[in-house]
């Protein structure tokens, strides 16, 4: 699990996995989501420098699952590839973001399932694009309206095989990459899409960290009625 984002943009003072939210770090609700799936068994956690024993507490406080941490590194793929280096030998990887405290247990299982089931190199968690997208030169000068029925927004989980993950990994330079699916493609991967709830939403901003909150109360609430 990706979780060594500085939060800088949050405005939090700490790391992004460890900011408070619906009473939890952030972290937290990652892991209880991967402890309720069938299809986790061990996560490696990637953490920003110094606080590594800060996540062993939170994980250790929350779930029994066979949790690793290990120092993450200066971009979000890098911190992958240690995180990936230190699971040692799996057939199949999911890469996950901690600022994704939303993500559910049917989420993360659907994801593998579909790899499995479409023996592809990878699957990306994504929901369907509902604005309306222009693309524009660097004057602002649009130059064209994409067709939004193709459209998506890229979401985690990511899940891949392993071999394949590891080598795109290694081929590519990771500070340019936007996330691990778009190495994968780079090497020649095929890559398919799952698709899931807008509510997977990333946190980013303060007003992200409040609707996470609004979201999270809901579901604790219909999970005790």
């Amino acid at each position: 699990m990706a979780a060594a984002g500085s939060g800088e943009r949050l405005g939090a003072g700490r790391p992004k996995a460890l900011v408070t939210v619906g009473g939890k770090p952030m972290i937290a609700w990652c892991l209880i989501a991967m402890e309720r799936s069938r299809s986790v068994t061990r996560v490696v956690i990637a953490a920003p420098a110094g606080e590594e024993d800060e996540l062993r507490e939170a994980a250790r406080a929350n779930v029994s699952l066979d949790v690793a941490v290990t120092p993450g590194g200066p971009t979000r793929s890098e911190s992958v590839a240690l995180a990936l280096a230190a699971a040692g030998e799996t057939e199949i990887t999911l890469v996950h973001d901690a600022a994704r405290p939303l993500v559910t247990p049917e989420v993360i299982d659907r994801c593998v399932a579909q790899l499995v089931r479409w023996e592809c190199d990878g699957v990306v968690a994504a929901a369907r694009a509902v604005d309306t997208i222009k693309e524009t030169d660097a004057g602002g000068h649009v130059i064209g309206t994409l067709d939004r029925g193709s459209l998506w927004a890229i979401q985690t989980p990511q899940v891949f095989r392993s071999a394949s993950l590891r080598a795109a990994l290694e081929a590519t330079p990771l500070a340019r990459a936007y996330d691990d699916a778009q190495l994968v493609e780079a090497a020649g991967g095929e890559v398919r899409v799952v698709e899931s709830p807008r509510q997977n939403l990333k946190i980013t901003t303060d007003q992200d960290l409040h609707l996470a909150e609004l979201l999270l109360a809901e579901r604790e609430e219909a999970a005790r009625a």
